[in-house]
């Protein structure tokens, strides 16, 4: 076939797609008006990982697995706003981390909602304002971050879902590399390029903002300035990424928590969070943790946090692999509470096995 003929078959079959995709997005609306009646939510997590799941297994090639779970994350971003316009709750300013893992989980059609501070994302959920949050919970290089671990501890929001996004840090900017002389961004993401930053502007000043967003701002502001930053700030800030992945260790993953008023049904492939703190007596801890042995409950994660209302008492916090609803898992869990002061089922959600 000549190019001129290819070229009209693909216009073909882009017909072919459009009005398939519109057909089943008219079963969304059937959807929603059921979803409403019922008063169910509109984003379902075990659901979207069984419709991934099948994708994937439908895949004959030649395009890749991750080209179709784009389309298809696409695809059901704009079918939340079929059923219901869904607003997401991120930790701002607009262009952060948090920002540009909110839109590769949830893509281009729903509506975002930049919140000052963790607390607000957990609020907002809690309210209704928000239908879901995302919030940073641990990274590979910094740890666990306490202000989610804290406002676990104070919110009745359940997680419904985990997010791993790759952080990459980018040099951002108006200006060359030699028309530099200041770099804004955050603390720690200074600390995480100090090799490359040393290396590359040795008399350049190093400003501390409170956000990577803000310094795209300020980049964008001020002339001979740069930033570090994501490319999400790149494009809204209208800036140029003058050097990609500047980080001095390329593995550099964060865990974002998805909360909501409720958590997700079984998959087969979950994970459950749990908060407890244990009584006040030598071993309570190798008692809980030993338990969780005997039933075959096996840990993923482990945290803790001081209580802020009683001196020398701490919270704990576990994901361990297995949805709330089996029975070794609740059984061991029951034995668990008798060496507790309290034990909280944060939520099971299925478990990210991929970056995005």
């Amino acid at each position: 076939m000549s190019l001129d003929e290819l070229r009209k078959k693909i216009d073909e079959l882009d017909h072919q797609l459009v009005k398939l995709l519109n057909e089943r997005a008219r079963v969304v609306v059937e959807i929603g008006k059921l979803k409403n009646k019922t008063d169910k939510p509109v984003y379902a997590p075990d659901r979207e990982k069984d419709v991934f799941a099948r994708i994937v297994k439908a895949n004959e090639g030649p395009l890749p697995d991750k080209c179709l779970i784009a389309i298809w994350r696409e695809l059901m971003s704009g079918s939340f706003v079929l059923e219901r316009p869904l607003r997401i709750g991120y930790l701002g300013p607009a262009g952060s981390f948090s920002h540009n893992a909110s839109m590769l989980k949830f893509g281009q059609s729903v509506e975002y909602e930049p919140l000052a501070d963790i607390t607000s994302i957990f609020d907002e959920v809690s309210k209704g304002h928000c239908d879901l949050g995302l919030a940073p919970v641990e990274n590979t290089m910094g740890g666990g971050v306490i202000e989610t671990l804290d406002a676990l501890i104070d919110s009745d929001v359940k997680v419904c879902a985990e997010v791993l996004m790759a952080i990459h840090h980018n040099l951002l900017g108006k200006c060359s590399m030699e028309e530099i002389k200041k770099i804004y961004s955050k603390p720690e993401v200074f600390a995480q390029c100090r090799n490359w930053l040393s290396a590359t502007f040795k008399g350049t000043q190093t400003i501390p903002v409170a956000s990577t967003a803000r310094a795209a701002q300020l980049a964008a502001e001020e002339p001979n300035t740069a930033a570090i930053g994501s490319t999400v700030a790149a494009e809204l800030y209208g800036l140029r990424i003058i050097c990609e992945n500047i980080e001095d260790i390329t593995n550099n993953v964060t865990r974002f928590l998805v909360i909501s008023r409720e958590d997700a049904r079984p998959t087969g492939e979950d994970k459950t969070a749990i908060l407890f703190s244990t009584a006040h007596k030598a071993g309570a801890l190798a008692e809980v943790l030993d338990i969780f042995k005997r039933y075959d409950i096996n840990m993923t994660n482990i945290e803790s946090r001081p209580s802020r209302k009683r001196q020398w008492e701490y919270y704990f916090f576990v994901d361990f692999l297995g949805h709330r609803s089996e029975k070794h898992i609740q059984d061991g869990l029951e034995e668990s509470r008798k060496h507790c002061l309290q034990l909280s089922i944060l939520g099971s959600f299925p478990r990210a096995t991929e970056l995005l």
